[in-house]
């Protein structure tokens, strides 16, 4: 270590458990006893506002081990500024060990035998020598200052959270010398801090890319101690994010940038897995990228699979998703058609085959291709998107057009030109409200009628949510507004039962019968749920209150009650045929079951598929309501056991 003049050799004796804080110019030599009482009378204004109650840290906890002139500093090279490091900031120094008398005992500079790789710590997230959290909060950057440690705020801590090196002289007093070179802002990108982001200029906007975007970037690296690996290409680097082309920590700091964004990404060796951009890792402690995100095109993949997938080509205007489609809204966009075969084939195009005029159509209802919509709703106006689709999301399930062969791929090329948003029903008068409320009904209908039970759905739930704000200010208005609000429920459990969610149909059935007990229709579908369901109980309970309530619905309900009886009986058939054998072995014989190849609960889907006429019918609701039953899902074992009488059973 360089001699220190007696006049320059002035150490701070820490004697307060509190953070230090550096010397301004016209005190730089004063002694901490001095700042920390001038801080306190400052901090005495102040007194007047309430204290704020912060959880003490682990590191707030081991400051409080400290006692006066266990850590002194003196001053060897002023740094510049006035800003200090602090909690969160990522600070880079060299450190350099000496005994008292100048033996080194451990570097990271290469002229004392060290690799010349300054350490990084990030100031209350990594494990620090009690003495340096303490003692490099009052440096400046590019300061060098020499802490004197007694071994209790080194290595010597008890319980220290910084492994000792081998041979290190833990329990005596050390000459610790630090040069603070750079200390800023980061963003901890993983919590071992492993790969951590340096912004050097802010990006726009507030997408930053994921899995599967295709990302184009400047990239170059640098090793820990500057040394230059990779330079900087003459085009951006192209990669889809996810798919190992770059190291995994320089991919996990991008998915942090944005568009425009320039930062160091510092990657060590853990996270520096092996890929195109860098095929050689072996032998990097840590690497430092620096990187400039020129654009990323955002790829969605839409059900998960790899099948549906949407690239946005051009960027649209507004914000994600606030500005993207609402349901039920107009939309207006050109679009291109192609097969996905080698020539690309063009089946239609707006701008050629409908006169130059786009297509407008209304969302939710069932207007175009399942996977066409799906991609649209999620696009801003001005976007321009690429969307590759399977047949069963395209023209498989939806008319398809003549030159498109069935069980094609396809793909649409769409221009988002702008939408209309539904129509407010703030403001209108009841009658209005009505109107609106049946235009959607019967788009519902046609929509259960075409098979669509998702959409159709949609359309009933859409008008019961505006009904929550319907307020009927007349008796003969409440009577319309409730009539009107049970059909809609039931158009819903008529739905759910179709889709073989017979739990959700009861319960559809339920807001009906809570507010009319005595809702006959209610009680029927109520009841085709708990026969699909496998409720026989539940089920005979409701067709037979049906014929109490009401004696005009007694030939639907003993209609229902045959049907009921048919079908207990078939699945005791069934169940008896499938278990034969097993309760007429006498204890401790085992019984072989004979397993049919179809399952119980198949057979009774066919079964209700012959016998599903005959329900009570209004004219306004759903067409093809009266085959519930045909939806019915497997019963259960315990309701096979209940079927065949058996109310107890113990397995042995």
């Amino acid at each position: 270590m360089a001699q220190i003049s007696i006049s320059s050799r002035i150490f701070l004796s820490c004697c307060s458990p509190g953070r230090l804080k550096a010397p301004s110019k016209s005190i730089a030599l004063q002694p901490l006893e001095f700042q920390l009482t001038m801080a306190v009378e400052e901090d005495t204004a102040q007194s007047y506002l309430p204290p704020k109650k912060k959880s003490e840290s682990e590191d707030d906890k081991r400051r409080k081990k400290i006692v006066s002139g266990s850590l002194m500093k003196a001053l060897m090279r002023p740094g510049g500024g006035e800003s200090n490091p602090s909690d969160g900031d990522q600070v880079i120094y060299h450190c350099t060990v000496r005994t008292l008398d100048g033996v080194v005992v451990d570097s990271t500079r290469s002229e004392h035998g060290g690799k010349g790789i300054p350490i990084r710590n990030v100031l209350g997230k990594s494990k620090m020598l009690l003495g340096l959290l303490e003692g490099i909060p009052t440096m400046l950057k590019g300061e060098v200052a020499m802490f004197k440690m007694k071994p209790q705020m080194h290595y010597g801590e008890e319980d220290c959270p910084v492994p000792v090196p081998s041979s290190f002289p833990k329990d005596d007093e050390l000459h610790f010398e630090i040069e603070l070179i750079d200390f800023s802002k980061a963003k901890v990108v993983c919590d071992d801090l492993g790969v951590l982001k340096k912004v050097v200029h802010e990006g726009q906007g507030w997408e930053s890319p994921r899995e599967p975007y295709e990302v184009r970037a400047w990239i170059s690296a640098k090793t820990g101690d500057g040394k230059l690996i990779l330079s900087q290409a003459e085009e951006p680097y192209f990669f889809i994010f996810g798919k190992s082309e770059v190291p995994k920590g320089l991919e996990m700091g991008i998915g942090t940038m944005s568009r425009k964004e320039k930062a160091v990404i510092y990657v060590t060796k853990q996270y520096l897995t092996p890929s195109p951009l860098l095929p050689e890792i072996e032998g990097y402690e840590e690497i430092h990228f620096e990187v400039e995100l020129v654009h990323f095109i955002q790829v969605r993949d839409m059900l998960g699979d790899g099948r549906l997938i949407k690239r946005r080509l051009q960027d649209g205007k507004g914000e994600f998703p606030m500005d993207c489609p609402l349901h039920d809204s107009l939309l207006r966009v050109h679009y291109k058609g192609m097969l996905l075969n080698e020539e690309k084939t063009v089946f239609y195009d707006t701008r050629v085959d409908n006169q130059g005029e786009p297509l407008e159509f209304s969302s939710g209802e069932g207007l175009v291709p399942e996977g066409f919509e799906m991609c649209v709703r999620l696009m801003l106006p001005g976007e321009i998107a690429l969307v590759t689709c399977p047949p069963d999301y395209a023209y498989d399930k939806f008319s398809r057009p003549p030159n498109v062969p069935e069980g094609a791929h396809v793909a649409w090329e769409i221009e988002l030109l702008g939408f209309e948003m539904p129509k407010d029903w703030t403001g209108l008068n009841f009658q209005s409200i009505m109107d609106e409320a049946e235009k959607i009904r019967v788009t519902g209908n046609r929509l259960f009628k075409e098979g669509k039970y998702e959409l159709a759905k949609a359309k009933y739930e859409k008008v019961l949510r505006e009904f929550n704000h319907v307020n009927p200010q007349t008796d003969e208005d409440g009577k319309v507004f409730l009539d009107t609000r049970n059909l809609l429920h039931l158009n819903v459990a008529a739905c759910f039962l179709k889709m073989g969610e017979c739990k959700k149909s009861i319960e559809a059935c339920n807001k009906v019968l809570d507010a009319t007990p005595v809702h006959v229709k209610a009680l029927y579908r109520r009841g085709m749920a708990y026969m699909a369901a496998g409720d026989f109980e539940e089920a005979r309970s409701d067709f037979q209150m049906m014929i109490k309530i009401d004696k005009s619905s007694e030939a639907d309900a003993t209609a229902a009650l045959a049907k009921l009886k048919k079908q207990e009986q078939e699945v005791e058939r069934k169940a008896r045929k499938q278990f034969k054998g097993l309760f007429d072995k006498k204890p401790g014989e085992i019984s072989e079951v004979q397993v049919e190849e179809r399952a119980v609960g198949d057979e009774i889907d066919d079964e209700n598929r012959k016998n599903s006429e005959g329900s009570p019918s209004e004219g306004d609701e759903p067409p093809d309501v009266q085959a519930d039953a045909a939806a019915a899902p497997p019963v259960g074992w315990l309701r096979l056991f209940t079927a065949l009488g058996f109310q107890r059973c113990t397995i042995l």
